[in-house]
């Protein structure tokens, strides 16, 4: 592994128990305890998007084993598994949330499973994790017209904004879908930065907009995290996710001709 090549880590829920609907992208808290103790036992430096991207931006050097751990969405147990995990090793992390999956004001009542609310949001802030935006009720970005598109991404923004004191820096992108259009309104948004999915390392060639990552789920198991990590046999391990992105990418796109934009 060189550094021009990162592992950024997907993950969505940390629960024993998860719903239905979060199951598959979930881990349990043991697993994720384990994880994190064979990214210490490694020697690896956890960086948060942000610092990533900065230093891929500015030239600054990497440590020589650096790995990105990420949330989406903003599942209850990323408090309450995930933060004391992140907080025994000292890591940080970032957390990419859906404000209007987020307990509280904002609440559109979409949420999965339960969420964190914004009490518990601003204590992970607190306590290390880079707090992200990941839109306002976590549609495809790349089928809604740009009135919507623009409404999803300035209602996260300011959301964010008004609960932490200060905008959110980096983005990821609901389902890991974008577009040439979502890109360019991401950075007219103000991110910095934006992380997609693709299920595979991530290098600065990639752009700050487009940066990928691997999916960590509750089928992960110790020999395939340890693969994750040192990227190997990646392509062997998501081959059929790839099959099936590239099949619906082709359907998302006729949806999109079809509609006024």
């Amino acid at each position: 592994m060189t550094p021009e090549r990162v592992p950024i880590l997907m993950y969505h829920a940390v629960a024993a128990a998860p719903s239905d609907a979060t199951r598959a992208l979930s881990v349990t808290p043991e697993a994720f305890a384990g994880h994190l103790a064979v990214i210490a036992d490694r020697g690896l430096t956890p960086l948060t998007t942000a610092d990533l991207a900065a230093r891929w931006r500015t030239g600054r050097p990497l440590p020589d084993r650096p790995v990105l751990i990420t949330f989406d969405d903003g599942y209850e147990g990323v408090h309450r598994h995930a933060l004391p995990a992140l907080s025994k090793h000292g890591f940080p992390a970032t957390l990419f949330v859906s404000t209007g999956w987020i307990r509280g004001a904002y609440d559109t009542g979409g949420g999965l499973d339960t969420m964190l609310d914004w009490g518990q949001v601003r204590q992970l802030a607190d306590g290390g994790v880079e707090i992200g935006g990941h839109s306002h009720t976590h549609p495809q970005l790349d089928q809604l017209d740009d009135v919507r598109l623009r409404a999803e991404l300035t209602r996260c923004r300011e959301i964010v904004a008004d609960e932490l004191g200060g905008p959110p820096a980096s983005f990821a992108y609901p389902y890991g879908y974008s577009s040439r259009r979502v890109r360019a309104a991401v950075r007219g948004h103000g991110f910095a930065q934006a992380l997609a999915v693709g299920n595979s390392l991530a290098r600065r060639a990639q752009g700050p907009y487009a940066l990928r990552r691997v999916t960590v789920r509750r089928t992960t198991d110790a020999a395939e995290f340890e693969r994750l990590l040192d990227g190997r046999a990646i392509g062997r391990t998501f081959a059929r996710d790839r099959a099936l992105t590239k099949g619906y990418a082709v359907v998302r796109r006729a949806r999109r001709l079809q509609r006024p934009v």
